[in-house]
């Protein structure tokens, strides 16, 4: 292992690699796949940050439920934005080696935008809960300074948990070897790397995964468990239509975002997937929902489609008046 640095305390020798090297996509034709992220990156550049103008600039959008929409849009971003690009310069510019605190900083804002990202589908649960099932109760319960409060409170509490989890390597020695058999920087196969004690870590891997998958699905089955007892006590069928369609664009992000991960687990647990198998699925996995989500809140809310046509119908009318008002100081 190049260049190791030993730190003592408590009679305790910590040998950390001054960086950590990369070895994932060892995959035949590994270029047409990285071309493939660069196109899924820009597709996701351009649908979040559109879909954040809109929210922004549609005063029929300044609701408590479009801020967490919003955030959910910037949480994609960023967490798109920490991985795609340091893939890319890992394995299309060859750089596969990262020097040990980067790679800490970078496991850090991984799994918290992942984090916010699930998190964010339990605050529309909440939402769509309370819309619901507590219609004329719906405009006091969930208010802007409510939205503001939950979600700072999400990002606290996301903050911490992964500062403990990232910290914790610290208390580990690599005296084996640096090679993280994966594309990026992962907590799981870092921690293994490790030649001392590593239960503490796989405790906080667990809780972890529990974080990021159960306690949120679990959460959101019993608020849609609670909408579907409201729905059947409605007796006009019109009126369940239109309650089951404000739920459609949520139900489809919660199926997109956990559906993949369950899916990648569960078959990990069953067999023994191929190396090259798991990394693509791995990557899918967190590369393509937060591309699909801003195109199926843009298609399937009919509040965003109008708001929308009428920010493209100001924006001619403003073009319109522009173009007289130029030929008329012409005149």
């Amino acid at each position: 292992m190049s260049s190791m640095q030993s730190n003592s305390s408590a009679n305790v020798t910590f040998v950390r690699p001054a960086t950590f090297f990369i070895n994932g996509f060892n995959i035949p034709h590994a270029k047409y796949y990285c071309v493939f992220l660069s196109l899924v990156y820009v597709v996701t550049v351009l649908g979040n940050s559109f879909i954040m103008c809109v929210i922004y600039l549609a005063r029929r959008l300044h609701t408590a439920k479009y801020i967490a929409v919003f955030h959910l849009a910037l949480s994609d971003l960023c967490g798109s934005s920490t991985l795609i690009p340091k893939v890319l310069d890992t394995f299309l510019f060859e750089h596969q080696d990262i020097a040990y605190e980067a790679c800490l900083a970078n496991v850090f804002f991984l799994y918290h935008f992942m984090n916010m990202q699930s998190l964010t589908l339990i605050v529309l649960a909440y939402d769509r809960l309370v819309a619901i099932c507590f219609p004329l109760r719906y405009h006091a319960i969930v208010t802007k300074p409510a939205m503001f409060l939950i979600i700072g409170m999400v990002w606290i509490l996301s903050v911490t948990f992964f500062s403990v989890l990232v910290s914790s390597v610290d208390r580990l020695s690599f005296c084996r070897s640096n090679v993280i058999d994966t594309y990026f920087c992962d907590y799981g196969p870092i921690y293994r790397l490790a030649c001392n004690d590593t239960s503490l870590h796989s405790l906080l891997f667990k809780i972890c995964f529990s974080l990021l998958i159960f306690t949120p699905l679990i959460l959101i089955f019993s608020s849609y468990f609670c909408i579907a007892v409201v729905l059947f006590k409605i007796h006009h069928g019109v009126d369940r239509i239109k309650a089951i369609k404000t739920c459609s664009s949520h139900l489809m992000l919660v199926a997109i975002f956990y559906i993949p991960i369950l899916s990648n687990s569960v078959a990990s647990t069953i067999t023994l997937l191929p190396p090259n198998v798991r990394i693509i699925n791995n990557s899918l996995t967190q590369i393509i929902p937060p591309m699909l989500n801003p195109i199926i809140y843009t298609l399937k809310t009919e509040e965003v489609m109008q708001s929308i046509k009428e920010l493209y119908k100001h924006s001619k009318v403003n073009t319109t008046t522009e173009r007289r008002v130029k030929c008329n100081r012409r005149i």
